[in-house]
């Protein structure tokens, strides 16, 4: 009798939406093995499973997953040993907060960060407008030292990874930026160890190359 083999993850390592993937993964102890796309070359693979092109993509024996929350759910259901989820779901203001880190937040981080694609306006309007949402987690993390109370939640993990991409477009004006509790809770999560456990630089995947298990525990 053979093992039975690991869920595959089409990945990519800066994605946030892959990176919130890949926590949900380390803290539900799970194990899969981790294909690295770039990409500007996407695997022919993954592309076959699910033709978005987008990451993380998740094939299970059973079925396809490709949007990030559902990633994080399955995986948190499957198991929750940090209990991220709340009575083994997804909090209602969990999910309104996703919505506006989803949706309007990335929406202004994309101009932010690539700004010379949207001469419309500045890279400062567009971080200004992107500012809305740091000030609200900013109000969430100078009462708790977590989104959603004292200790950490699938909220945190499902936005930290946004949060961080717009800090380090421009860091140093992210380090004098009214926003100390959201500074303090950010760089806690990038010294983390399941953090940078998931962050590892992995090579891109190629069909025959070397398997790479992803399994933080």
């Amino acid at each position: 009798m053979t093992d039975t083999p690991p869920p595959i993850l089409y990945s990519f390592r800066r994605c946030p939406y892959a990176i919130r993937a890949r926590l949900a993964i380390a803290y539900a102890q799970q194990c899969v093995e981790l294909r690295e796309v770039v990409l500007k070359d996407k695997p022919a693979d993954m592309l076959a499973i699910s033709p978005k092109g987008t990451v993380p993509v998740l094939q299970l024996p059973d079925r396809i997953i490709d949007e990030s929350r559902d990633v994080m759910l399955w995986d948190l259901e499957k198991n929750d040993p940090e209990s991220l989820l709340q009575d083994g779901k997804l909090p209602e203001t969990t999910s309104k907060l996703f919505d506006e880190n989803d949706q309007d937040f990335k929406h202004w981080l994309d101009r932010y960060k690539y700004a010379d694609r949207y001469p419309e306006h500045s890279a400062e309007h567009y971080r200004r407008s992107g500012e809305a949402f740091l000030a609200k987690l900013e109000t969430f993390l100078s009462e708790n030292p977590y989104l959603c109370g004292q200790r950490v939640s699938i909220t945190d993990i499902g936005i930290m990874p946004f949060v961080r991409q717009f800090a380090m477009v421009d860091k140093a004006w992210f380090d004098q930026a009214p926003y100390p509790a959201l500074r303090n809770w950010l760089y806690a999560w990038l010294e983390a160890p399941k953090f940078k456990a998931i962050m590892q630089k992995y090579a891109q995947w190629q069909p025959g190359t070397e398997r790479v298990l992803l399994h933080v525990v």
